[in-house]
C-alpha cells in the first residue's frame, strides 16, 4: 500500500502562508525573469490562466480581475517543502521524496489508512499552512491517481463522491465503486501516460481510466511499449515501482538561465557560467559523483528580431573531478571559445557530462604529479554556502557587483525569505 502526499498549488499555497491577504485572490507564480505562469492558485485557473502561460498575456487581470503575480522565491519553497516532508513521513514507515511537493510513503502494516490521512492533513495544514491531497492505493499509480481524485472532488463538488475529497482511499471502495470512479476520470490523469501515448490510446478508442486498467498487459507491451504495460499492470493492482529510498545519481547535471536582460559582452558571461558550473560542482558533489567533459552554451532569444546566435562547445577534462575551480576554468574557456561579439544573448548554461561515482578511477601511466588532493577545501566551501546562503563564498570570476549584474535574474515582485533570513522574519505585535 502507497500514499501520495502532495501540497495543493504548492508555490502558491506558501506565498500564501505569510501573506494571509492572498487567501482567496487569483494568485500566480512567475518563472524565472518573471517569464511566465509556473504555479496557480484555484481561482486563477478558474480564469482560464494556463500553465506555462506568458506573464505578459495575464498580465491585464491584475488591473480587471485583481489577479496577483508573484516572482519565484526559491529558497522559501525549498525550506516549506523540508517542513512539509518531515511531517509527512509520519505517515507511514517508509517514504520517497518525489519532487518537491510530493512524497510517496510506504504503508505496510498502517491499520485505518483513510484516519491517519486525515490526521496528517491537518497536521500539516495547522503547523505550517500548506493544505495539501492525500491519496492512497495498492500500487504508486493508484496512490497518484487517488491523490488527483481527493484533490479534484476538494475543489469541484460533484465530480467525485464527497467522501473521495481531501484523502482519498481507492483500495478501501467497492469493486463498483472504483468502477465507477476509475470510468469518470481521463486517462490523460494516468501518471506515465503522457499526450502522444494519450491520443493513440484515444484513437485506439480507449478514453477513460477503466478502460486502461481493463487493457491486457500483453498487448499494451507488443502494441506500445514496456513502459505502458507496466502502467496497466500498476492500475490493475500488481505493483511494479517501488519505493525509491534515495534518488538514482544524476547522469548528468545542468544548471542554465535567462539573463533579467540582453547581454552583449564576453564578461558578463564568463560571470553567468561561473556561477553556473559552480553551482554544477556542488551538485555533483551532493550525488558524489565526478565529471569527464562540460559543456558549455550561450544562444539569442528565438523570439526576438535580432540576428540569431547559438553555440555550444565540449570541453574535455584532463581528469574527472568535482573541483568548482577546475569546472570553472573549463566552463570559462568554452565559453570564450564560442563567443562572437554582436549578438543580443538571452541565455547561458552549463552541463557536466560523463559523470562517474567518485571512487571509480581510470588508471593511467604516471607521467605527471598527481595533482593536489582539493576534496576538504571544497567540503568546506559547500558547507560555508550550505550554513550561510548560496553564493556567500564564490570563485572570482562570478563577479562582484552582487544584484547590479547584469545576468542577475529579474525578480520585481519577489517575497521576502520568511524561515532563512534572519532579517526577514516576521514580527507579531499586539
Amino acid at each position: 500500500m502507497f500514499a501520495l502526499v502532495d501540497g495543493n498549488n504548492f508555490y502558491c499555497s506558501c506565498e500564501r502562508v505569510f501573506q494571509p491577504r492572498l487567501q482567496g485572490r487569483p494568485l500566480v507564480v512567475l518563472s524565472n525573469n518573471d517569464g511566465c505562469a509556473i504555479a496557480r492558485s484555484n481561482e486563477a485557473k478558474d480564469l482560464g490562466i494556463s500553465m506555462g502561460a506568458p506573464y505578459f498575456k495575464i498580465r491585464h487581470l491584475e488591473r480587471e480581475v485583481g489577479l496577483v503575480a508573484l516572482s519565484s522565491n526559491y529558497p522559501l519553497y525549498g525550506d516549506m517543502s523540508n517542513r512539509m516532508m518531515t511531517l509527512a513521513a509520519a505517515m507511514g514507515p517508509t517514504q520517497e521524496i518525489y519532487s518537491i511537493d510530493e512524497s510517496f510513503i510506504g504503508l505496510d502494516g498502517v491499520p485505518d489508512l483513510a484516519r491517519r490521512g486525515h490526521a496528517i492533513r491537518d497536521r500539516i495544514h495547522r503547523w505550517i499552512g500548506v493544505p495539501c491531497g492525500i491519496g492512497i492505493g495498492r500500487t504508486k499509480t493508484l496512490a497518484k491517481l487517488a491523490n488527483h481524485i481527493a484533490k479534484t472532488a476538494d475543489r469541484k463538488p460533484g465530480t467525485y463522491p464527497a467522501e473521495l475529497a481531501k484523502v482519498c482511499n481507492l483500495a478501501a471502495l467497492p469493486a463498483q465503486d472504483l468502477d465507477d470512479v476509475l470510468a469518470a476520470t481521463d486517462l490523460g490523469e494516468v501518471w506515465g501516460i503522457g499526450r502522444r501515448i494519450g491520443e493513440q490510446l484515444r484513437a485506439a478508442g480507449l478514453h477513460t481510466v477503466l478502460d486502461v486498467a481493463r487493457m491486457d498487459p500483453v498487448v499494451a507491451r507488443r502494441r506500445w511499449s514496456v513502459v505502458l504495460e507496466r502502467t496497466v499492470r500498476e492500475l490493475q493492482g500488481q505493483s511494479c515501482i517501488a519505493l525509491e529510498d534515495a534518488p538514482p545519481a544524476k547522469k548528468e547535471i545542468a544548471c542554465t538561465r535567462s539573463f533579467g536582460q540582453v547581454i552583449t559582452d564576453l564578461d558578463p558571461l564568463i560571470e553567468a557560467v561561473t556561477e553556473h558550473a559552480s553551482r554544477a560542482a556542488q551538485k555533483l558533489r551532493q550525488q558524489g559523483s565526478v565529471a569527464a567533459q562540460l559543456q558549455v552554451f550561450a544562444h539569442t532569444s528565438p523570439h526576438r528580431d535580432d540576428p540569431q546566435f547559438s553555440k555550444a562547445t565540449i570541453v574535455p577534462l584532463r581528469r574527472p573531478t568535482s573541483d568548482t575551480a577546475a569546472l570553472v576554468h573549463a566552463a570559462c574557456a568554452g565559453m570564450r571559445s564560442i563567443y562572437e561579439p554582436g549578438y543580443r544573448l538571452i541565455k547561458a548554461g552549463v552541463i557536466l557530462l560523463d559523470l562517474s561515482p567518485v571512487g571509480v578511477v581510470q588508471q593511467e601511466l604516471d607521467l605527471e604529479p598527481e595533482p593536489r588532493d582539493r576534496s576538504r577545501l571544497m567540503a568546506a566551501l559547500d558547507a560555508v554556502n550550505d550554513k550561510y546562503g548560496r553564493g556567500t563564498l564564490k570563485v572570482a570570476s562570478a563577479g562582484t557587483a552582487g544584484a547590479r549584474r547584469q545576468m542577475t535574474m529579474k525578480q520585481s515582485r519577489r517575497s521576502a525569505d520568511y524561515t532563512t533570513d534572519w532579517d526577514a522574519i516576521m514580527i507579531a505585535s499586539a
